[in-house]
């Protein structure tokens, strides 16, 4: 699992087990790994790349994650635009290379890096520190609409049971989410884990930008928490036309899936679930 792991020793008490005299015990325990990890974007030439995000994520499928993040935020629109991509050492010792160091194609704007507008985002957060409330939204290239998916429910229900078990890294630590890719069918494309929601479907589209799968026409998106009002953006911005997630979908979710012409499903558990928009994805 490389860096997406540590080890820990924990005091372990079991209340049940006080009879035999086991109720508290060292032991070792294996924790997710959270990190910083910089985002720096500009142009080719000598000059440093400026800092555009900071997130908090698990180490592993870092170039995916920063090439996600890059188009998800409509600040580029296909691979076209990005030269290179690399991680770089930073300044911690050891290195832990906790930067990736984006150079933009020619003629690709530099994104503004005004401190007011950087974009900081924690484990729970995916657009923390946008300076407004109009700059929260970016709107799709992708007609998503038009998108003649269809999937039935009896597909739909086992698939969180697929997403589960290619969870190696939770299976270790049970703290991180997934974002798991699968065709029509209820094949699964791609998995990938981290502690950050928002991140994990970031190294989902960033895998997808890189292998030149976009727009993600007839494929379906499931999320291992709930659909919130930025995964809902960023599935839209890669071109999927159903998100599916376990949990709740919150108010500004089902709007903006409603808005893109997106089906949006909830609280996908065991044979039941909520489909709040696009229904005519899910027939009968």
């Amino acid at each position: 699992m490389g860096r997406a792991t540590d080890r820990r020793g924990v005091l372990r008490i079991d209340l049940d087990a006080e009879a035999d005299g086991r109720a508290r015990l060292r032991r070792q325990d294996t924790l997710v790994v959270e990190e910083p990890l910089e985002i720096r974007v500009g142009a080719a030439g000598p000059g440093r790349r400026r800092p555009l995000a900071v997130t908090m994520r698990t180490p592993g499928d870092d170039l995916d994650l920063a090439i996600g993040f890059l188009l998800t935020e409509g600040l580029i629109r296909s691979a076209d635009d990005v030269r290179t991509a690399q991680l770089c050492a930073g300044a911690e010792t050891p290195n832990t290379y906790n930067v990736v160091d984006v150079v933009l194609a020619p003629g690709v704007p530099e994104p503004a890096t005004d401190p007011a507008r950087n974009f900081y985002t924690t484990s729970s957060c995916g657009v923390c520190g946008k300076a407004s409330i109009d700059s929260v939204r970016t709107r799709s290239q992708f007609a998503v609409d038009e998108d003649p998916l269809a999937v039935s429910a009896e597909l739909l229900a086992a698939l969180p049971d697929r997403l589960r078990a290619a969870q190696r890294t939770f299976d270790r630590t049970g703290g991180l989410h997934a974002a798991g890719l699968f065709t029509a069918d209820g094949e699964l494309v791609v998995l990938r884990e981290d502690v950050g929601r928002h991140n994990a479907v970031d190294k989902v589209v960033g895998w997808a930008v890189r292998e030149g799968r976009l727009p993600l026409t007839g494929h379906l998106l499931l999320v291992s928490g709930r659909a919130s009002f930025e995964l809902t953006q960023k599935a839209w911005m890669a071109g999927v036309p159903l998100l599916a997630a376990v949990s709740a979908p919150s108010t500004l979710a089902a709007d903006l899936a409603e808005e893109a012409g997106m089906t949006l499903v909830g609280f996908l558990r065991g044979r039941t679930m909520n489909v709040y928009t696009g229904a005519q994805r899910v027939p009968g």
